[in-house]
């Protein structure tokens, strides 16, 4: 356990950022999925499910819970399995 109180303060404020970037991530994984369901012929309009997917992707990214680079990777692949379900 943390002895200083600098470094109980360091505690308190990475187990808030836990928790915020765990909420983040859950939600991402969410729409991806959704995204994917949506794809496989399950799910209704494909376009606003990828559309959002990369929204909440590029917000994550934008809060540092993602890097840039990973968060583009995921919207490539995510739209490159959108074009090819298109064809």
């Amino acid at each position: 356990m943390a002895t200083h109180e600098s470094s109980r303060k360091r505690a308190r404020q990475a187990e808030k950022r836990r928790i915020r970037n765990r909420h983040i991530q859950s939600g991402v994984k969410g729409v991806v999925k959704a995204a994917n369901t949506a794809l496989t012929g399950a799910g209704a309009d494909v376009a606003s499910a990828i559309r959002r997917a990369e929204s909440v992707i590029r917000r994550a990214a934008s809060k540092g819970v993602l890097s840039k680079k990973q968060a583009s990777r995921r919207v490539s692949r995510l739209a490159r399995r959108a074009h090819k379900a298109a064809r």
